[in-house]
C-alpha cells in the first residue's frame, strides 16, 4: 500500500513527481478538509523552508513521523517541536546549489551592467549615445557571506569571471583556496560584491544592516539569494535611494511574496520572485531525495539527509 503523504506547498512539480509514488494529500490550504481517517494515515509531510510546520500543524496529523523539506533551508520548521514529538526532519541539502549559484551570477551581472535597463532601452528603438558606460564586471573582489554548498558553487563560478573570492562563515574551511574574513563587517569593507547565501533564522536576522551596507560603500553591490530576513530591508532601501551602495540583486524578501513598493520603484535593483533554486533538474533531484528519505524512514534506518539538529541528536544518542 502506498505511503500517505501530505504536502503544504503549491509547487505543482512536487505534486506530480511525488504523486506518482504516494497517496498524496494536498494541504496547501490547511488540514481542515482531511477526515479523521486520512489524518491518521498520513505519516509524512512535505514542505519548504518558507512554509514549514509548527507544533499545532504537527498535532493535526497524529501519526506524523517525518517532515521532508524540499530545499536546503528549513527555517519554517519548528525542529525542537518535531524532536519533542518524535518526528524526524530531513532537508534537500545541496540539491539546488548549482541553480542558485547560476542565478547569483545572473543577478550580479544584470545589476552591475544594468542589463534590464539596456533591454528596455533597445526595445524602445533608442541606442547607446546618451548612456553612461557601465563598470567592468571582472577583476573585482566578491565577498561570500556563507560558504556552504551554495557559497562554494558561487565561488567556483566567480573565479571563471576573474574575481577574487573572500568569504565569511561560522568557521574557516581549511580545504578551500579562498581567503577567510573573520567578520561580516570586514568582508563588506574589503569586497566590491557582497553575496548573502546563508540560511534564515535568529542567527542571521538582519545581519546585513545599515553598518554593513555603509562598509560596502557607494561602489559596492549586494546580492541576496539566502533568505529575506538576512537583510534589513529598510536599511537597504535607504542605501539604494541615497547612493550608499551602487545597486542590489534580490531573489528573496522579508515580506515575500509581497515586495516593497520602494524597491520596485528603484532602477538600481534587479528583482526576481524567489526563483534562484527553481530548475526542473533541481525539482527532480529534490523529489528523488525525498523519496530516499521516506524509504529510509519506512525501513527504520537513518535518514539520508537529516537536518543538522537531527544529526546532533543521533550523535549524542
Amino acid at each position: 500500500m502506498p505511503q500517505h503523504v501530505a504536502i503544504n506547498i503549491k509547487t505543482r512539480a512536487y505534486h506530480t513527481l511525488l504523486g506518482a509514488h504516494y497517496t498524496l494529500h494536498d494541504c496547501t490550504e490547511g488540514y481542515g478538509h482531511l477526515s479523521e481517517e486520512e489524518r491518521a494515515e498520513i505519516r509524512v509531510l512535505v514542505t519548504a523552508g518558507f512554509k514549514g510546520a509548527k507544533g499545532p500543524e504537527m498535532d493535526a496529523l497524529p501519526n506524523l513521523g517525518l517532515i521532508c523539506c524540499v530545499g536546503t533551508g528549513y527555517e519554517g520548521i519548528d525542529v525542537p517541536a518535531a524532536i519533542a514529538r518524535g518526528i524526524k526532519v530531513s532537508h534537500g541539502a545541496g540539491v539546488n546549489a548549482g541553480a542558485v549559484a547560476d542565478h547569483t551570477m545572473a543577478l550580479l551581472l544584470s545589476v552591475v551592467r544594468r542589463i534590464p535597463h539596456q533591454d528596455r532601452l533597445t526595445r524602445t528603438g533608442a541606442w547607446n549615445y546618451g548612456e553612461t558606460p557601465r563598470p567592468l564586471f571582472s577583476r573585482r573582489k566578491i565577498g561570500l557571506y556563507g560558504m556552504g554548498g551554495i557559497g562554494a558553487a558561487v565561488a567556483r563560478r566567480a573565479t571563471g569571471f576573474d574575481l577574487e573570492v573572500l568569504y565569511h562563515s561560522r568557521t574557516p574551511k581549511a580545504d578551500l583556496p579562498y581567503a577567510y574574513v573573520p567578520s561580516l563587517l570586514e568582508l563588506a569593507e574589503r569586497c566590491d560584491y557582497l553575496v548573502a547565501c546563508v540560511p534564515g533564522g535568529p542567527a542571521t536576522q538582519h545581519a546585513v544592516n545599515a553598518e554593513v551596507l555603509q562598509a560596502l560603500g557607494p561602489k559596492g553591490y549586494l546580492i541576496n539569494v539566502g533568505r529575506g530576513s538576512v537583510v534589513d530591508t529598510e536599511a537597504l532601501i535607504a542605501a539604494l535611494q541615497s547612493g550608499g551602495i551602487a545597486g542590489a540583486g534580490l531573489d528573496v524578501y522579508e515580506t515575500e511574496p509581497e515586495v516593497p513598493e520602494a524597491l520596485i520603484a528603484l532602477e538600481n535593483v534587479v528583482l526576481t520572485p524567489h526563483m534562484a533554486g527553481n530548475a526542473p533538474e533541481v525539482q527532480e533531484m529534490a523529489a528523488d531525495l525525498i523519496r530516499e528519505n521516506i524509504a529510509a524512514f519506512t525501513s527504520g534506518v537513518d535518514l539520508v539527509s537529516p537536518v543538522p539538529e537531527m544529526k546532533a541528536l543521533a550523535t549524542a544518542g
